[in-house]
């Protein structure tokens, strides 16, 4: 049970920041803290404190002002560092965890009495490598690494060495922290690659440069934290390379998920597998080119000149069957349409099933690409090794810290090779699980009229995964966000993110008075179905909107909002047209400030806004006074990894549409409705144009779902 000292701690810090900052205490928000307070403070643990209750997660859905931030930092710091563990707080957006970083967290070491230390945690891709930095200001240009990059650099020489040389100023003098985020100006990705490191090139300890290097002086600040600040992306692609790696192992962790709702895109994305089949038969063709050159600086140490010369024959084991799995996925690949850079063809294998001939030509490149993974990891790590001054190995250190850039990047790629091909080869057991979504596609390139035939391949669910790797082996865990139910239940979430019944889940009472809005559904609203109808009740509703009103417009389809927008500019009505802020038209924040002057200088603003416009946009008060929904944010039916699980579904006698596309898109809709209030003196209307909410009879659900604001239903 939780003590009562903690108790005291926990409600000593929240009067304390309440009187500072002169608030009354939120009911929600104290609601949350006891029920965050209650599961972490009764996880049991044995004698070497290690977490023996499966009972150490709960799942908090909490609306917009109910003050998330300060209630989970608050409640769960001091039962953190009572247990001796650190609290890992992530979220899904940059604006949130720049929120958290620099505003709630000194706010809270100011005002709660609370001491802790917090640090910020980015992946080594977000540093800069001192070494990369020398090597680009002494002339990097004729290093062999280089001719490996499928892009040409050498043009861009003259820029990066500027850019090298002002960073390297900065960096040496303290100006500057040596991550891409803080430094003054937009850096190009082509520059930076040129500029960082991942982690299988990285040498660690070995580099001459390790004391100075700003990924270790930021992790060592993370390591003394009581508090990182990380983001989904960062947690899976540690827990990817086994916990432990940038952050803590995770049974030392208590995570808070902030805007949780995103976790389980996130992690199928890290699980994702993608091959492009030329792009790996150019670099294995520069592999081959190259070894006479890595003879040349590396034979002399003996393993590494046998390890090399078994690498022509591997080479020639993986080339045919390339060249086969290109032509096999040109065969089954629709003709290109007309509009073949926007419309690229892709061919998806319903249930996840592929012919055998592609998957015996799978199965063949498994074992040459395996033995090409171990050859370059034996090779990287011998390269490694020399570069230790305290063992011998007969490598010169210059040469070892030459070639190992190169090496690993090969090993890198070789093993994304070899993870697809496995992906390609396996026979899913359906039984009790579904399929790997597998599909192959053209993808737009620079150069190559004809694209990039691309084979991927996805799980079509995280749950298994983060049940076993996230949830099994945390200490605590803490998940919330304004939208984790779908049609008031939690069940979608438990099936995507591997959440179990015995978790807590609670949704927490809003602070807001949403009868201060109207949810309408007015007499022009239609079925989409109807494109012409539907589409002239858009442009009527616009019309309609008041001269000083700011409004925001959210289309499921860029081509209707287009079409809406090209009507309105010919109809005639300039006052109307110039009101128009157009999502794609320019930069986002640029958008929403533009919107934000024409309200203050009390003129009307009317923006149009896409699927991304549905979330994370915060107009309070008057800065948005409507929402209108042109259309029910049912998910476009094209997506590979839906499609197949939605496939499987139907095998096992379920319905994917009520399970799947009727949930997820009352999650949206009920985001869609929450860019209208904001704060608790916000008023307004929302204004849905599609009429299946009131016809079809999942309609009736979605609408139960959603806040209690006054209605007008024109049924």
């Amino acid at each position: 049970m939780l003590d009562d000292a903690l108790k005291n701690d926990i409600q000593a810090a929240y009067r304390r920041v309440l009187e500072a900052r002169s608030l009354s205490p939120r009911h929600g928000q104290k609601l949350m803290i006891a029920e965050i307070a209650r599961t972490l403070g009764n996880i049991e643990v044995d004698d070497q404190g290690e977490r023996r209750s499966d009972e150490h997660v709960c799942v908090l859905e909490a609306g917009t002002g109910t003050g998330k931030t300060l209630a989970y930092l608050l409640s769960a710091l001091p039962i953190a560092k009572a247990r001796g563990k650190r609290l890992v707080v992530s979220t899904a957006t940059v604006a949130l965890q720049e929120q958290v970083l620099h505003h709630d967290l000194p706010m809270l070491k100011a005002q709660s009495g609370l001491t802790f230390d917090y640090a910020l945690a980015k992946g080594r891709g977000r540093y800069l490598c001192l070494t990369r930095l020398e090597q680009v200001m002494d002339g990097a240009e004729e290093s062999p690494t280089l001719s490996l990059f499928e892009q040409s650099v050498s043009h861009k020489q003259e820029e990066v060495g500027e850019l090298a040389a002002e960073m390297a100023t900065a960096y040496g003098s303290g100006e500057w922290a040596g991550d891409r985020d803080s430094w003054r100006d937009a850096v190009q990705d082509a520059h930076w690659r040129q500029l960082t490191t991942d982690h299988r090139q990285c040498t660690n300890r070995r580099c001459g440069h390790f004391s100075a290097c700003a990924f270790f002086k930021a992790r060592r600040k993370v390591e003394e934290a009581d508090i990182i600040v990380a983001n989904h992306d960062l947690v899976l692609a540690d827990l990817a390379l086994g916990g432990g790696m940038v952050l803590p192992p995770p049974k030392e962790c208590i995570y808070v998920f902030d805007e949780a709702h995103h976790l389980p895109d996130k992690a199928l994305e890290h699980f994702h597998q993608r091959l492009p089949v030329q792009g790996a038969m150019r670099w294995l063709n520069q592999l081959r080119k190259s070894l006479p050159d890595l003879h040349a600086a590396l034979a002399v140490q003996p393993v590494v000149a046998r390890l090399l010369q078994a690498m022509p024959e591997q080479l020639m084991a993986i080339e045919p069957h390339l060249q086969t799995a290109l032509q096999m996925g040109r065969q089954l690949l629709p003709e290109p349409s007309s509009d073949f850079r926007n419309d690229m063809p892709r061919h998806r294998f319903e249930q996840g099933r592929i012919p055998d001939a592609l998957r015996e030509m799978a199965a063949a490149l498994c074992a040459p690409f395996a033995a090409l993974c171990r050859t370059l990891e034996s090779i990287a790590d011998i390269l490694r090794e020399a570069l230790d001054p305290d063992k011998q190995n007969g490598l010169p250190r210059e040469q070892a810290e030459e070639w190992l850039p190169l090496v690993a990047l090969l090993h890198g790629r070789a093993l994304e090779a070899h993870g697809l091909w496995m992906a390609f080869a396996a026979v899913d057991d359906v039984t009790s699980a579904p399929p790997q979504a597998r599909w192959i596609q053209l993808e737009s390139t620079n150069n190559g009229a004809d694209g990039e035939l691309v084979y991927a391949a996805s799980p079509v669910s995280a749950a298994e995964t983060l049940a076993r790797h996230l949830w099994g082996r945390c200490f605590g865990a803490v998940l919330t966000s304004a939208t984790l139910t779908a049609l008031g239940r939690f069940e979608r979430l438990q099936e995507r993110a591997g959440l179990a019944n015995r978790y807590r889940y609670r949704q927490l009472p809003s602070p807001f008075d949403y009868s201060r809005a109207v949810l309408s559904v007015p007499p022009i609203a239609v079925d989409p179905a109807q494109r012409d109808a539907h589409e002239q009740a858009i442009i009527e509703c616009v019309k309609g909107l008041g001269e000083d009103e700011a409004a925001l417009v959210l289309f499921s389809a860029r081509r209707q909002m287009q079409a809406v927008e090209d009507a309105i500019r010919s109809s005639g009505n300039a006052g109307l047209a110039d009101r128009l802020l157009v999502q794609g038209q320019r930069a986002r924040h640029e958008l929403l400030l533009e919107h934000r002057k024409r309200i203050d200088k009390g003129k009307g603003s009317i923006i149009f806004g896409l699927a991304s416009f549905a979330e994370g946009i915060d107009l309070p008060g008057q800065y948005l006074t409507h929402v209108v929904i042109t259309r029910l944010p049912f998910a476009v039916p094209d997506d590979p990894v839906g499609a197949t699980l939605a496939e499987w579904i139907e095998t096992k006698g379920g319905n994917p549409f009520m399970r799947i596309t009727v949930p997820d898109a009352s999650i949206r809709l009920v985001q869609a409705c929450g860019r209208l209030i904001r704060k608790e003196q916000d008023h307004g209307r929302i204004t849905i144009l599609d009429r299946r909410v009131l016809t079809k009879r999942y309609g009736q659900a979605l609408l139960e779902a959603l806040p209690p604001f006054r209605r007008e239903l024109a049924r």
